[in-house]
């Protein structure tokens, strides 16, 4: 995204430019430099934004489940955000975890082998809340004892259980615990120089934030590539709703509550005139008296309708609907 200037900085170049201190082609010849996009023909992009971007689709849905679920399993609030997904080689991954850390080796069938890792301090401070201790941080990550790492290991098979509904808009997944590594270049399930894709998640809770790290090889993602689109995956999300789903909707719009308000009528008034009304003063609309009146649903013109009494209330009798592209 380019850099916006602040209305201080747009001043200052103004400023300048009237000057002469900066010169119209130096504008023009920096703006030409930043067009330019360093390119690593070493460490090609092996995905497009569009791949990206759906998968970023795919792991705010995965992030929403993992929060009901760490909610559910930690008896406290819990608020899972995705971060970022980036993509970059897995030898640039492994450097830039700390040791020890929690790595979860799964399998994520049919497609391939995946890594979940999770800091230290996050792993340790769920250990806690579900051994009854506090929910807090430890000041610093350690080694796990057996005990810890049995813990952890039901903790990562909750989270990895969430991935086949995140995924199921694009390929039917079972995400299958394999083992647990505590070093990070114990884990070779790739080539150092072989892409893989990153998925950053925040975990909060109270006052404590850790993070879990979701990384996707290339090798797993190679086979559902030309789905990876956003229009393959609005298309089936749209086609995976089911009936009952479909039914409920319905039923949860119908009882959505709406503002609706008739239109007695309209006469433009100064602003003199409406301060030289008086009481009894009679105001001339541009509706006839037995002309139909415009029915607002929301912002929209829906209905035509003829004014009355119901009882001792004012009401209005539907007479017309209002269809798309009749115009108000």
């Amino acid at each position: 995204m380019p850099d916006v200037l602040s209305q201080d900085e747009i001043d200052a170049l103004l400023s300048a430019l009237s000057t002469g201190e900066v010169k119209p082609e130096d504008v023009r010849n920096e703006e030409s430099k930043r067009r330019v996009k360093v390119y690593d023909f070493r460490r090609p992009d092996k995905f497009s934004k569009d791949q990206l971007r759906t998968i970023e689709f795919m792991h705010e849905n995965y992030a929403r489940l993992l929060s009901t679920s760490l909610a559910t399993y930690l008896r406290t609030i819990v608020d899972v955000h995705l971060i970022a997904v980036q993509q970059m080689t897995y030898g640039e991954f492994v450097q830039s975890l700390p040791s020890p850390t929690i790595i979860s080796v799964f399998n994520l069938a049919p497609l391939g082998t995946g890594i979940l890792e999770m800091n230290p301090e996050l792993g340790l401070m769920m250990v806690e809340r579900l051994l009854g201790g506090k929910l807090r941080l430890p000041e610093k990550g350690r080694e796990l004892t057996d005990i810890e790492q049995t813990i952890l290991r039901r903790i990562v098979v909750r989270c990895l259980g969430h991935l086949k509904e995140a995924w199921r808009n694009v390929a039917e997944v079972e995400g299958q615990f394999e083992r647990m590594e505590l070093n990070p270049h114990f884990v070779q399930v790739v080539a150092p120089n072989q892409m893989v894709v990153l998925v950053t998640l925040s975990v909060k809770s109270e006052e404590n934030e850790g993070f879990i790290n979701l990384c996707f090889p290339d090798t797993l993602l190679e086979p559902v590539l030309s789905k990876l689109t956003a229009h393959f995956w609005w298309a089936s999300a749209r086609q995976s709703l089911s009936p009952q789903v479909l039914e409920a909707l319905r039923r949860r719009v119908e009882q959505t509550r709406v503002e609706m308000v008739a239109i007695l009528g309209q006469t433009p008034l100064s602003v003199g005139e409406i301060l030289d009304l008086q009481r009894g003063d009679v105001i001339a609309l541009n509706t006839r008296r037995d002309g139909l009146l415009n029915v607002r649903v929301g912002n929209r013109v829906k209905f035509r309708a003829r004014p009355g009494v119901v009882g001792s209330k004012l009401a209005v009798e539907i007479a017309a609907v209002v269809r798309e592209g009749d115009g108000e």
